[in-house]
């Protein structure tokens, strides 16, 4: 189970990356917004790959009406992601944001 300090640790050990508050939430930036928490316990990140994802696990991966216009957002729900798994949608979401390793 991921947490929200799981998150914070790994996106500032990505080049460039810093940390600011957005709609009131923890949020990193690397060029552009890379992940937010949405709510306790649900992180927002950029993926390629939104409708697979939530096609073959939609109690982990999911999106609202608000995140419609937004193809490439998807929401996790942490406690059903480990730490593997988070450090790779963090890294696929950076480089979506801009970021360069």
């Amino acid at each position: 189970m991921a947490t929200e300090a799981d998150v914070r640790r790994l996106c500032l050990a990505l080049p460039g990356v810093t940390e600011r508050a957005s709609w009131n939430q923890p949020a990193w930036f690397a060029r552009t917004l890379m992940a937010r928490i949405w709510e306790p316990g649900v992180l927002t990140v950029k993926t390629a790959e939104r409708e697979a994802l939530a096609g073959t696990d939609p109690d982990t991966y999911f999106w609202t009406p608000h995140h419609e216009r937004s193809p490439r957002l998807v929401l996790v729900r942490l406690s059903r992601v480990d730490g593997g798994r988070l450090a790779e949608l963090l890294e696929d979401s950076f480089l979506l944001a801009g970021g360069r390793l």
